[in-house]
């Protein structure tokens, strides 16, 4: 199907989320927008510390509190404005409507609960605790649905006794659960090796097609981008600073900064012993430098960059991005 034809089930407008310290403001996410289509791939990608799960954080209105706070822009799900939700709409919400597999499974399941306990817990609130048989074999059916050898086993068995891989599988059971519409995967191959990195994010393919959910992928691999997702969305110091189809990004990098994070990529073909590294760190977000974020580790940097932080401009082959140099070529 045509991404043209398929509905829009979301769409953030100007997103800011600010973490007040008392050292300062913290601009975590500092006007994102972006838009997922039913049974598209959304992937946001760029270095640690560059706003991605915050960013996704804030679409289930689960940022930190007190200090971090959602101040502006909207996040329309299917029309419905979240921001606009009180809390116990939210609850209705996660999971049944918006679902999050996060980063580390270890710590993300219970050691004290069971996994039957843990996976069960998305049928009893939709269900109650009236058809506990019901439930269960709910749950079993949901942990073979993730490829869980022998589930009726292994709902009695606890978090410790489930290898890391077997561990994600369950976080994916528990999301998909209910049938969201969206499924936010937050670095979910981060502790898994590359076979199994491989297997889970089949399996992530494979849900998604039998369920026609959106998919937001949150990685700073630039592989899984390729490999799982439509469209890619390029994270720096808490703005997207370059967006478009998975394949224009790779093939026809906008941004320098994008240019900078496929040139790290290791390639087989090549003979040199060193790999590229981008110069410098992410800037720190309570003292940003003026103009463009990334101007002091850009090799392309001109005199506005340091400036005027720039719009964004439309790439000539699809998408956008965020650079002077856009707008000088385009005056050519």
């Amino acid at each position: 199907m045509d991404l043209m034809t398929k509905k829009r089930i979301l769409s953030v407008e100007d997103l800011k989320t600010y973490f007040f310290t008392r050292a300062g403001v913290i601009k975590a996410v500092d006007g994102v927008s972006f838009t997922v289509d039913e049974g598209e791939s959304l992937g946001i990608a760029g270095e640690s510390g560059c706003g991605k799960s915050i960013t996704c954080l804030s679409l289930v209105r689960l940022v930190p509190q007190p200090a971090g706070r959602i101040v502006s822009g909207k996040i329309l799900f299917e029309g419905q404005d979240i921001l606009t939700k009180k809390e116990e709409e939210m609850r209705q919400w996660r999971g049944k409507v918006i679902a999050m597999i996060l980063q580390d499974p270890l710590t993300s399941l219970n050691p004290c609960f069971t996994i039957g306990n843990q996976v069960s817990e998305p049928f009893k609130l939709e269900k109650g605790n009236d058809q506990r048989k019901n439930i269960k074999q709910q749950a079993i059916d949901v942990l073979r649905s993730v490829k869980i050898p022998i589930p009726e086993r292994r709902m009695n068995d606890y978090p410790f006794q489930f290898s890391g891989g077997m561990r994600q599988r369950v976080l994916a059971a528990i999301a998909i659960a209910r049938n969201p519409r969206l499924l936010i995967a937050d670095e979910p191959t981060t502790s898994l090796d590359v076979t199994i990195q491989d297997q889970f994010l089949r399996l992530l393919k494979d849900m998604q097609k039998q369920t026609n959910m959106g998919l937001v992928m949150i990685t700073h691999d630039m592989g899984i981008v390729a490999e799982t997702c439509d469209r890619v969305a390029i994270m720096y110091a808490g703005r997207i600073v370059e967006s478009g189809t998975v394949q224009r990004v790779f093939l026809n990098p906008a941004h320098p900064y994008t240019e900078a994070l496929m040139e790290a990529l290791p390639k087989m073909e090549s003979k040199s012993k060193t790999l590229f590294q981008i110069k410098g760190e992410p800037p720190n977000l309570l003292q940003l430098p003026a103009g463009c974020s990334f101007w002091p580790r850009c090799h392309k940097v001109i005199d506005i960059c340091r400036i005027e932080y720039p719009p964004l401009f439309p790439v000539t082959n699809g998408g956008e991005a965020s650079c002077w140099l856009l707008q000088k070529n385009k005056d050519k």
